[in-house]
Formats: C-alpha cells, sequence, structure tokens
C-alpha cells in the first residue's frame, strides 16, 4: 500500500499480471489455466487490444508474422513488416489451432497472431497464440460434401469443412453442425485456419447473413 492510501499492484487480489507470466515463462509454477486472464477465444485474435488488467503495464503486446524457428518453447517470427518477435510460450498460454490445442501441433512456417506481455530480455510471454488464424470475407461458389469453394477479394479459397468441428451460424442464431441451408452466390464470413502447404482453409465457422 503506498503512503496515499492507494493500492499497489503487488496489493492487488490474486497475482499481478505480469508476476503471473513471468512465474509462467520461467516455468516455476503451476497455473490454473489462462481463462483467469480473459477472454482468448478465436474472435479475441480480431478484437481490439484490451486494457491491462494490471495498472504496472501501459499496454498488452502483440505480434504477428510466419514462425521461422521453434526453441523449446520459444517461437521465433518474422513479422510481416520487417519486424523480428521472440514470443514465449507458458504453461498458461492459450492455443489455438483451428481449435484450442497445445503447443505441439505449432510448426515452423505457421502464420500466427501472439497478445501478451513484454518482458524485460524483450521477448512477449504471451496470453494466447492464434495459429494460421483467417477472418474472410467470402462468396460461396461451389459446395460439396467435405468442402466449400469460395471466392475471397476475386481469389478462390478451397475451403474443407472439418467434421465435429465445421459449424455454421445463419443470421445471428447459434452454432450448429447443419450446413444444409448454405447457398451457392451467398455471402458469408469464414473463420477458420489457414493450411500452409497447400494454401487451403479448414474451416471451423462460416457465418451467414452477417
Amino acid at each position: 500500500m503506498s503512503r496515499h492510501g492507494r493500492p499497489q499492484p503487488e496489493d492487488a487480489p490474486g497475482l499481478g499480471r505480469r508476476r503471473f507470466l513471468t512465474t509462467a515463462a520461467l516455468g516455476g509454477a503451476t497455473i490454473v489455466g489462462a481463462s483467469a486472464l480473459g477472454g482468448l477465444d478465436a474472435d479475441a485474435a480480431f478484437a481490439a487490444p484490451m486494457k491491462p488488467l494490471d495498472p504496472a503495464i501501459a499496454d498488452s503486446s502483440f505480434a504477428e508474422g510466419r514462425i521461422t524457428a521453434i526453441t523449446g518453447g520459444l517461437l521465433h517470427v518474422a513479422g510481416s513488416y520487417g519486424d523480428d518477435y521472440k514470443v514465449q510460450l507458458t504453461n498458461a498460454t492459450s492455443i489455438w489451432k483451428l481449435r484450442p490445442t497445445t503447443a505441439d501441433v505449432i510448426e515452423a512456417g505457421d502464420g500466427m497472431y501472439a497478445r501478451g506481455v513484454p518482458m524485460p530480455d524483450g521477448t512477449i510471454a504471451a496470453d494466447a497464440v492464434w495459429v494460421n488464424i483467417v477472418n474472410l470475407d467470402c462468396v460461396i461458389r461451389g459446395l460439396g460434401k467435405d468442402r466449400i469453394d469460395l471466392a475471397h477479394n476475386n481469389h478462390a479459397v478451397h475451403g474443407r469443412i472439418v467434421r465435429d468441428t465445421t459449424a455454421a451460424s445463419y443470421q445471428g442464431s447459434a452454432l450448429t453442425s447443419d450446413l444444409s441451408r448454405l447457398r451457392i452466390g451467398q455471402a458469408v464470413q469464414v473463420l477458420g485456419a489457414w493450411r500452409p502447404h497447400d494454401g487451403s482453409v479448414d474451416i471451423a465457422r462460416v457465418t451467414a447473413g452477417h
């Protein structure tokens, strides 16, 4: 507590966000899960940055680009605009690659977005990492049993329907596995995971009438 009676970061209830991630990055703590830090679902990758919960931190850090190498839990990332990042995964980091998953599925060559806390050594201790995530406004050009052919900015995109994962939302309704109401020529928004090897997209969600 300060001499003015104002609570200081170390007095805040629970574990301060920087200390939480610092400890996690060093591997010295049993972490209850990154959900304690707020919403980290796929939509959060494209949301406006949130103000940090810890008043000791001016801003969250954000990184994006292509993963060039993985050293232990450290991602070496070449940013799209010439910046290089080092993103430290912790046992509190939420990882999304088509669905919530673990660090084992991350590969060199993947694209990623990450949000986290800047560390004194220049790395970013990640709250969340979204691997190969894409969010595209498209028009449906073809429908098949296991695919949706899409056009995005006049480019053809091969969308893959993933069993037990792909879902649809019609005019704001709840997600459903029923894709039968999709139509050729329909404008849709597609959230999914890009496949670097062939440029196709595994579809997590297709939204019609948004």
